[in-house]
């Protein structure tokens, strides 16, 4: 089992490529922390890996409040003695909107999911790395975050922003024995595209979009998002650090 001993904290853990990477982890040896609002779900995911040597811990938390966002570090830290790795998975699509259309209550969301949660964690999470000297972060980034326009203005904005996060703390951490990793998925079968900002979607923007969403060769499942999270946690990616690795099946190869 190649997470064997290590206690992670998984957010947006009640369904998609969160789950995936949550169980997954469990099967291979570690205690996870699931973080999401909708404990049922994570209750039942813990159910679900019983057999296993790891283990699911629930914890309901809204991560769109930084007190939230940072007691679950503690939380998990104080409950098992140590902390080895995150994973900022929880995120928000928007409504496909350009700039111009951006509504004040929807890039506060999206940047309060996508950006400041994954801050507020990490940085609460590296006080714990840098008291036991070492520790890894694993953000779940897009290829949104690498180009201009496969969603609108608030999440191309918010990716970026992880993208850039991610590459900053690999970086200042580097010499600390501290990872910092990010995915960069393209089209992949999860729940975000049902959130609420999709409801009632920018017209205009997701015209421009899905007019060039033809060269994607298909859809992705969490469960291969869920093995790329798995190396980045395990020691087989020791030498791989501040890297924004995408997973798109060669859509922006083109």
């Amino acid at each position: 089992m190649r997470l064997k001993g290590k206690v992670a904290v998984v957010t947006g853990a009640s369904a998609g490529m969160g789950k995936d990477i949550a169980y997954l982890f469990a099967k291979e040896g570690a205690t996870v922390y699931a973080v999401a609002r909708r404990v049922e779900r994570l209750q039942e995911l813990a159910n679900s890996v019983k057999d296993f040597e790891g283990k699911i811990i629930p914890f309901g938390a809204d991560l769109m409040i930084k007190e939230d966002a940072e007691k679950i570090i503690d939380f998990a830290y104080n409950d098992s003695g140590k902390l080895d790795i995150l994973v900022n998975n929880a995120g928000i699509m928007d409504d496909f909107s350009p700039v111009g259309d951006v509504k004040d209550d929807m890039l506060e969301k999206v940047f309060s999911l996508n950006v400041y949660a994954p801050f507020y964690s990490s940085r609460k999470a590296i006080e714990v790395f840098l008291k036991q000297g070492n520790g890894n972060i694993i953000n779940i980034a897009s290829i949104g975050g690498l180009y201009g326009a496969r969603a609108g203005a608030a999440y191309t904005a918010s990716k970026h922003a992880v993208v850039g996060l991610t590459k900053n703390t690999g970086y200042m951490y580097a010499k600390k024995n501290i990872r910092c990793n990010a995915i960069c998925p393209g089209g992949v079968e999860t729940e975000i595209g049902t959130g609420d900002f999709m409801k009632n979607v920018n017209q205009e923007g997701i015209g421009l979009i899905m007019a060039n969403i033809g060269g994607n060769p298909r859809s992705g499942k969490g469960t291969e998002i869920a093995t790329i999270a798995l190396f980045l946690a395990s020691e087989d990616s020791s030498f791989v650090n501040g890297q924004c690795i995408t997973a798109d099946s060669g859509w922006t190869a083109f």
